[in-house]
């Protein structure tokens, strides 16, 4: 056992001597205090890992050291001794902060389980620290904000973010419907030097277009039938912070020429008045759409669109990355167990698969759906085929993406095959390594080596 550093508090000297004596024995290092006052001395020379104190002293008593030696030590563990002991003090030390407490005359045994019990509580604490340290490590190397990844090409996408979140540059986001643009635009805006000003949504095709205007710019009082008072615009509302135009490919072309204005001179005009009003806002968009082809189909603004477009941030549909599918059912089945208090441990090694190979049409979001709908419906801890949606237990199956522009390589394009099929293989075994080897016809520490490899651990 590694020796620990035990302080023993008592008036009486028998009881110093004989504790001294049993704790030596056991391998402790002990000293000894008299009373309280002489204890808290020793305290601020020396480190002890615990300490075993009367509670009738003399001077300074066990409960008056106990609430000041909390207020300078906390992280100490205070054992409290008494023979004249009742129910009442015992609650009362434990309140002050003492670990347990102990009634004299006491076994030896009792004393010695006593701090073999108080060891374990520390053994748990520092395990949990590592345990937490653990997760942010896994968290800062996973995750931006609200968004869950271990891609490469969501880590380009996390350094994009952490590269312009300080910056005023207007940024473009783009992907499919699902892919979590608005999550992007809510990383930047509060990564960045304007997190304590607001962050201001807005979808450009959700809102008719005769009122749109209106909702951007804001109005004057009499400006339109039915504009009873001043109301300001949403990029008034986002003066200091961020404005997010989401689906910026909808807005109408006599809006696209208000809002190149707005960006060019950084000022807004209330409809109804006569005059413009300066404005500091930073304004991300997104959009599903392809832009070029708006412009050249004479659809969108092209001097717009070389506005918007100063930095691109592209986010890749949820089949050109499959890696991250287990992090993100991970994460959801997490979210969801708090949200309807279920316990549901994972999925088994027959479901997994089933989401690797999808084809996610609805990407991210149809994703967390689909994880909400089997955990709500999983009547033991682990998500079965049954639990998932009849599209994806018999819908058409994805092979390995090859068609992004880096595989174009056969190196690159062998690492992701391979990586692929050790994912799917580990998620059809549950994990078992052994087993996944024999299913990828390799030995079980080629397997490993290429786990660490792919960081797949």
């Amino acid at each position: 056992m590694s020796l620990k550093r035990i302080l023993v508090i008592d008036d009486e000297e028998n009881m110093r001597h004989m504790l001294r004596m049993l704790l030596a024995k056991e391998g402790y290092l002990v000293e000894v205090a008299s009373e309280g006052i002489e204890a808290l001395e020793r305290m601020e020379k020396e480190s002890f890992d615990a300490v075993l104190c009367d509670v009738k002293m003399p001077g300074m008593d066990g409960l008056s050291f106990l609430e000041r030696a909390m207020e300078l030590h906390p992280e100490k563990t205070y054992i409290m001794m008494s023979a004249y002991g009742t129910v009442e003090t015992a609650l009362e030390a434990i309140k002050k902060g003492a670990y347990d407490y102990i009634s004299k005359p006491f076994k030896t045994d009792e004393v010695l389980l006593t701090l073999k019990k108080a060891e374990e509580r520390e053994r748990l604490k520092r395990e949990n620290i590592q345990l937490r340290n653990r997760i942010h490590r896994i968290e800062d190397r996973y995750s931006f904000g609200n968004i869950i990844a271990r891609s490469e090409a969501m880590a380009g996408v996390f350094d994009l973010v952490r590269k312009v979140a300080d910056h005023k540059t207007t940024v473009l986001v783009t992907g499919e419907s699902g892919t979590g643009k608005e999550l992007v635009a809510r990383a930047i805006h509060e990564s960045g030097s304007r997190a304590d000003g607001k962050l201001v949504t807005i979808n450009c095709g959700g809102i008719p277009e005769n009122l749109l205007e209106s909702e951007l710019f804001g109005y004057k009082k009499g400006a339109f039938t039915g504009a009873h008072r001043d109301k300001p615009g949403l990029f008034e509302e986002a003066h200091g912070g961020t404005i997010f135009l989401d689906e910026i490919g909808e807005l109408p072309a006599a809006l696209q020429v208000k809002l190149l204005r707005v960006l060019q001179e950084e000022e807004i005009t209330p409809l109804g008045d006569v005059s413009a009003q300066k404005i500091d806002v930073r304004v991300i968009a997104a959009t599903a759409r392809d832009l070029a082809s708006e412009v050249e189909a004479g659809r969108f603004r092209e001097d717009l669109y070389y506005r918007i477009n100063v930095l691109t941030i592209h986010l890749p549909p949820l089949r050109e990355r499959r890696g991250d599918i287990p992090l993100l059912v991970g994460y959801f089945i997490d979210v969801f167990n708090k949200k309807l208090g279920k316990q549901i441990e994972g999925l088994t090694s027959e479901a997994m698969p089933l989401l690797m190979e999808y084809a996610w049409p609805g990407n991210v979001r149809e994703l967390e759906n689909v994880i909400e709908r089997a955990v709500l419906l999983a009547a033991g801890r682990w998500v079965t085929p049954a639990e998932l949606p009849g599209e994806i237990r018999e819908g058409e199956r994805v092979s390995p993406d090859y068609g992004t522009e880096d595989t174009l390589s056969i190196k690159k394009a062998t690492r992701r095959l391979e990586r692929d099929l050790i994912q799917k293989a580990l998620a059809r075994t549950g994990g078992n390594r052994t087993r996944a080897a024999k299913i990828l016809e390799i030995s079980r520490q080629v397997l490993i080596s290429k786990i660490k490899t792919y960081g797949l651990e």
